[in-house]
């Protein structure tokens, strides 16, 4: 159980009726009808039915531990989460799940054209709202002759672990198994192409995933990873693979956005007024560090984006909550004069 990332955290939540009746098991794999899980008595498939599944928000995902009754396999509840990660589902309307229960990221790119620090920065604030340990992994560097462009792009970022690989070569990834020990839940994170199912494969010592190329005029990848999973490794790790996402609408993710953004959000506190907005106003601190080329226009223009981002997802969950909630109340208030109806004929 250690191996699947068993932690006092999550024992610390079971009952004694629970530690009798029930297994905990780790969600490995999510499907559409389905999801694997592993626990104790090794893997099995559970189908996805009844209210644990009901709600987008709560449902089990890719590494979460779920209690399933011994005697009908069937799962009871979720244990609570150390980490989540979520981003806004595609077209808006509501969260979708990523992982749970990860331990550490690494944020994978590339030394081509697919570097992209504004998306780098996306990501960050994904990881560090989730409260996970983060590196950011640079591959496919046997490619680039030039290597300094890309720390000299990251000197705002000068906490983060930053390590160039060449995926396919063992040496060159070993400083990356210090982030997947024994017990310890590796999420590898990037857009498709940058060769993370590659450095997986690396990592783990055998083909766990799928690999295919590039289109060398853009560098932009293909799509190998279908869905989400989970993969235990010999060194006692797990490792998460995920499919390369082009959307990663942030909701939530204040702080994550604050940590990854703390030298503009010291700035702002030295501005002349409480509410600037760092376009126009006098005395303005983080519009005089940016022309004074201490800050980046592009870093201050991201940072705009991201929180009008996360203001306008965080409104519209609001809504879709209220709404979910009014539905619902009009459902009981419908079945309740059913029954009251009833009622007054069968008399």
């Amino acid at each position: 159980m250690r191996q699947l990332g068993w932690k006092p955290f999550f024992q610390q939540q079971l009952s004694l009726e629970e530690l009798g009746d029930c297994e905990a098991v780790r969600v490995m794999a999510v499907h559409r009808s389905q999801i694997e899980v592993a626990g104790e008595q090794g893997e099995e498939s559970v189908l996805v039915s009844g209210g644990l599944f009901e709600d987008a928000e709560e449902k089990p995902t890719v590494g979460d531990w779920l209690l399933l009754n011994r005697a009908t396999r069937k799962p009871e509840r979720r244990l609570e989460r150390s980490s989540l990660f979520r981003r806004m589902a595609p077209g808006g309307q509501g969260v979708q799940l990523i992982a749970a229960n990860v331990d550490n990221v690494l944020i994978v790119s590339s030394c081509n054209h697919d570097f992209n620090l504004s998306r780098v920065e996306r990501y960050l604030a994904l990881v560090r709202e989730a409260g996970c340990r983060v590196c950011l992994v640079l591959t496919k560097a046997d490619l680039s002759d030039d290597h300094e462009q890309y720390r000299e792009a990251l000197r705002h970022h000068r906490d983060l672990p930053v390590v160039l690989v060449n995926a396919l070569d063992t040496d060159s990834i070993a400083p990356l198994r210090d982030w997947c020990g024994p017990g310890e839940t590796l999420a590898l994170l990037g857009s498709s192409g940058v060769g993370k199912s590659t450095l997986l494969n690396s990592l783990a010592g055998t083909e766990l995933a799928a690999t295919s190329g590039i289109r060398e005029d853009d560098s932009k990848g293909r799509h190998t990873t279908r869905h989400r999973a989970l993969y235990s490794i010999s060194g006692g790790g797990l490792l998460l693979d995920s499919p390369g996402m082009r959307e990663l609408g942030l909701a939530n993710a204040e702080h994550g956005l604050a940590e990854t953004f703390a030298d503009i959000g010291e700035l702002a506190q030295q501005c002349r007024f409480a509410d600037c907005a760092h376009e126009s106003e006098p005395g303005c601190a983080v519009r005089q560090a940016m022309e004074s080329g201490e800050l980046d226009e592009r870093r201050l223009h991201n940072w705009h984006k991201l929180e009008r981002e996360v203001a306008r997802n965080n409104r519209t969950l609001a809504q879709t909550r209220a709404d979910d909630r009014a539905l619902g109340q009009f459902y009981r208030s419908v079945q309740g004069h059913a029954r009251a109806r009833k009622s007054g004929e069968d008399e």
